[in-house]
């Protein structure tokens, strides 16, 4: 896994003269901002109108899979700097050799490159993966960006001018001369409406964009040109239930063999739940075949077993399910805690990660935690997807989220807006944002003719959990581990199980009026039964007092510091007199999991971000 970041313009020569020092120097500087995604090597590629950059993990070809890797044909050059993995780059590889293609290289980057320049562009439809790569063609003098189909691995971009700048983490277009952080009104919007989430194809930062998941950007000519590869279609599922679990069952079994691949060892999470229980359980037999033992990590906060008080979103423990999961896997487990001084310092540096405001604690924790694992490992597996893709959450069957007009788990929008001074309510339409990017979502929900009523609007909530809820925790899984050198695989999010998943109507996901029935069905033959059916409990969060203490300390400090720079959005006499309220911990503003200790803390993020990237509000 890697950090990927360059710039083209057409109209530039970027080696004339003196200038191909200077900007071999940009792309090393790009390279340095983004080192933790890649610590093991780095390389740059230049030519007349486009400059590479690239940082690497090495996970597969240790020894020749260097990059930006460069081929020459014709008199003239293509080039690809990438981050992801290919699973079926075997079979891809064998269907080249085939058509006469030879490799100097063991690595997926370089099918990549050839693949593209004997099929062009399509050839991207051809990938199992998760990646987001540029390719410089030199013969039609343009720059690609692609990116995989779930949006697992990030791609951020901008127009300065006539020039494209990209890059794998926002900071990394901000290394470019000239370029400084700003945010306008549209992006406090995103911060205060709809953070910790952000609307798909944009960057929060002014003028920053992303790469679309299933899309790729052609840039030529100082245009830009978007591109939808791969797409959602509603069709009518014609499948038995005994053969959509057969199915399903193959293509999980199928997604999670494939992710194995590894030239150094892998590791799952596992916090005893069915989603990361079922991926731990397939890859541990995989691995006992090969005589091998699989390390398995759970996430948990010191005390909390003390502390913890169980709710509608947060019904049990982790400890005692994951004790049940690692006994009948036969996994050699190690049990991670996070202590409250730990879980609050690493508040600001998933801010660094993220390059945004993010998921408070809930963040900071799998920061903290995935630097653990990573000490020991560069691959994970994780359960990460299968709630947004099975239908795990309260909000894909309740009542009250049918009959909400806005996203299904943030219904509540009082807490956004009851701490932000009167005239920044004046100025900013924060819910007026939150809802028209809600109702635009809704109607690209890609509709099946015919369908009304509770499936058509159980649809609409699938397709708002892909496109959002699920990019959101994709985004905190890549930042969190890429920043400490962590690659994580998300074997759910593999294309043909969304494909597949997405058509299978909600009497079979729930069969029986049993949550996530299709997958605990395909899980089967990998778990017990009583894992199987273990009622769902989030990501665990702490519940220890003391932590919520020590956020609203840091708070007041703020509040008192005049260069404060949220004190020029929240009143703060509101706030201290929400210091002063006990704290709801079962009734979250975001998720299942960000309650008032979270949004305190999620404040103290945005001015952390407002000062640290030194923001000028536009």
């Amino acid at each position: 896994m890697c950090g990927i970041a360059g710039f083209f313009n057409g109209n530039e020569d970027y080696t004339e003269g003196e200038g191909r020092g200077r900007w071999e120097k940009v792309l090393h500087g790009m390279n340095r901002r983004q080192r933790h995604r890649g610590p093991d090597e780095d390389g740059v590629f230049l030519c007349s109108h486009c400059g590479l950059s690239h940082v690497r993990l090495s996970i597969i070809d240790l020894l020749t899979g260097q990059q930006p890797m460069v081929r020459k044909e014709g008199g003239y050059q293509w080039a690809i700097a990438y981050n992801g993995e290919i699973y079926n780059m075997e079979m891809l590889k064998r269907e080249l050799e085939e058509e006469g293609e030879h490799f100097i290289t063991e690595s997926d980057t370089e099918v990549i490159l050839a693949g593209y320049m004997r099929y062009g562009a399509d050839f991207v439809k051809k990938l199992n993966g998760i990646f987001a790569f540029a390719i410089w063609d030199g013969k039609r003098e343009k720059l690609l960006l692609f990116r995989d189909r779930a949006g697992v691995k990030p791609c951020f971009y901008m127009k300065y001018g006539k020039t494209v700048i990209f890059s794998s983490e926002i900071k990394g277009i901000f290394c470019f001369p000239g370029v400084k952080p700003a945010v306008d009104k549209e992006g406090l919007c995103e911060v205060l409406g709809l953070g910790p989430a952000k609307t798909y194809g944009k960057g929060v930062f002014k003028d920053v964009l992303e790469v679309l998941p299933g899309h790729f950007l052609e840039c030529r000519n100082g245009n830009c040109i978007e591109h939808c590869y791969w797409k959602l279609e509603s069709r009518v599922h014609e499948d038995s239930w005994e053969e959509t679990v057969e199915k399903m069952q193959y293509l999980i079994e199928d997604a999670v063999k494939i992710q194995m691949l590894s030239d150094v060892p892998i590791c799952t999470f596992l916090s005893g739940g069915v989603d990361s229980s079922l991926v731990t359980a397939v890859c541990s037999e995989e691995l006992k075949k090969h005589g091998k033992i699989l390390d398995t990590y759970s996430f948990d906060f010191k005390d909390n077993d003390v502390n913890f008080k169980a709710n509608a979103f947060q019904p049990s423990q982790d400890r005692p399910w994951v004790d049940k999961v690692k006994k009948y896997t036969g996994t050699r487990h190690h049990y991670l805690e996070c202590r409250n001084e730990e879980l609050y310092d690493y508040l600001f540096e998933a801010v660094e990660a993220r390059d945004l405001p993010c998921m408070a604690d809930v963040e900071s924790s799998m920061l903290y935690f995935c630097k653990k694992v990573a000490a020991n490992h560069k691959v994970t597996l994780t359960g990460e997807c299968a709630d947004e893709i099975f239908g795990g959450y309260p909000w894909f069957h309740k009542k009250e989220c049918f009959e909400a007009d806005i996203f299904p788990w943030s219904m509540d929008f009082k807490p956004r807006t009851m701490l932000l001074k009167d005239e920044v309510l004046k100025e900013l339409p924060v819910q007026e944002y939150a809802l028209e990017a809600y109702r635009r979502t809704l109607a690209e929900t890609p509709v099946l003719e015919g369908e009304s009523g509770e499936e058509k609007r159980r649809r609409e909530i699938s397709y708002l959990n892909l496109r959002w809820f699920m990019q959101t925790l994709l985004d905190r899984m890549d930042r969190t581990s890429m920043h400490v050198g962590l690659e994580a695989r998300v074997p759910f999010a593999d294309h043909r199980i969304i494909e597949y998943a997405w058509n299978v109507p909600w009497h079979m996901k729930y069969h029986d009026g049993v949550v996530k029935a299709l997958l605990r069905a395909a899980g089967k033959e990998h778990l017990p039964k009583e894992v199987l059916y273990r009622r769902k409990s989030p990501y665990p969060k702490t519940y220890d007092p003391a932590y919520e203490q020590l956020v609203r300390g840091h708070m007041r400090n703020v509040l008192e510091d005049a260069n404060s720079p949220i004190r020029a959005l929240v009143d703060g006499e509101k706030v201290k007199k929400f210091m002063e309220q006990p704290s709801d911990y079962a009734r979250p503003f975001y998720g299942q999991l960000m309650a008032g200790p979270q949004l305190l803390a999620y404040l103290l993020q945005v001015n952390y971000w407002l000062a640290h990237y030194h923001i000028r509000l536009a």
